[in-house]
């Protein structure tokens, strides 16, 4: 049995390969398609959901991770050993690291003999991928609790997230433009590009999506330089195009790691079908 066992959310944006390699547990997120509710990660693939989402992008509605989704995989994180951390996306996006906590304190009496902790990422997509599979690989090495975290938390301060969106039309649902703002941007073709740290920030925007993708590519290249980088490239319903970026990111950069991940609908309903991005870390 480990010492440590690693819990995250839908919103990391892991492979199923990354997840079962390390044995991490998924917290999934929820949403709302022609009226029934779905579970992200769990009841369809991100494929799946971004088809439901074209159907009819208003019936569309996100939904926060319900304790017992967060009490389940405690239990099966439980199975395997005496510790937990829990890395949520970031407090500023999402009541999931609320919801963690809520869930914690439900299983004081039921598992008094296990440590869960709650680690706020700061981040989300990849990004926060990277955040959690540093506590597992840490965990998988044998590490304690205070160890793992202290992985998780230096992971936190040197992961990068930059993201361009294919269209401006569907940010207002975040809440940080007004409707009729999202509608002339997209009729004028702007495309922002947007990172993550604590918050989402706009760093760019442009009308071409060629330029947009050189943009964050000129960015990456900035702040990586010649050295060794782990990166993943992650898409919303654009897989051809992001086999393409992964493919020159693979030609350009000292990628010591590089993985293929689709993009969270839960987040995607915001940012909209097309969205490329990449996450990565010296």
């Amino acid at each position: 049995m480990q010492r440590v066992a690693v819990v995250t959310d839908s919103i990391a944006c892991l492979t199923r390969e990354l997840v079962e390699q390390y044995g991490i547990e998924i917290i999934p997120l929820n949403f709302y398609a022609g009226g029934k509710l779905y579970r992200d990660w769990v009841d369809v693939t991100p494929s799946e959901a971004y088809e439901l989402f074209l159907q009819d992008p208003e019936s569309f509605k996100t939904s926060a991770a319900s304790p017992e989704d967060c009490l389940k995989a405690y239990r099966a994180a439980s199975q395997r050993a005496g510790n937990i951390l829990c890395v949520t996306l970031s407090i500023q996006l999402s009541t999931t690291y609320n919801v963690a906590l809520e869930a914690k304190e439900l299983l004081r009496t039921e598992l008094p003999r296990t440590s869960i902790e709650v680690l706020d990422s700061r981040t989300a997509t990849p990004a926060e991928g990277f955040v959690a599979l540093a506590a597992a690989r840490a965990a998988a090495a044998g590490k304690n609790l205070d160890e793992v975290i202290g992985a998780a938390e230096e992971m936190r301060d040197k992961v990068d997230c930059i993201l361009l969106l294919d269209t401006i039309r569907h940010v207002y649902r975040s809440g940080r433009i007004p409707k009729i703002a999202s509608q002339v941007g997209s009729i004028l073709n702007i495309r922002p590009i947007l990172t993550i740290s604590g918050a989402v920030h706009f760093l760019s925007a442009v009308r071409n999506r060629k330029h947009g993708i050189e943009h964050i590519l000129q960015t990456v290249r900035d702040k990586v330089g010649k050295r060794p980088v782990h990166m993943a490239v992650t898409h919303a319903y654009a897989r051809d195009e992001a086999e393409k970026l992964k493919e020159r990111v693979a030609d350009e950069f000292n990628c010591v790691e590089l993985w293929l991940a689709e993009f969270s609908p839960i987040m995607g309903y915001a940012c909209g079908t097309g969205t490329i991005g990449l996450a990565f870390h010296t």
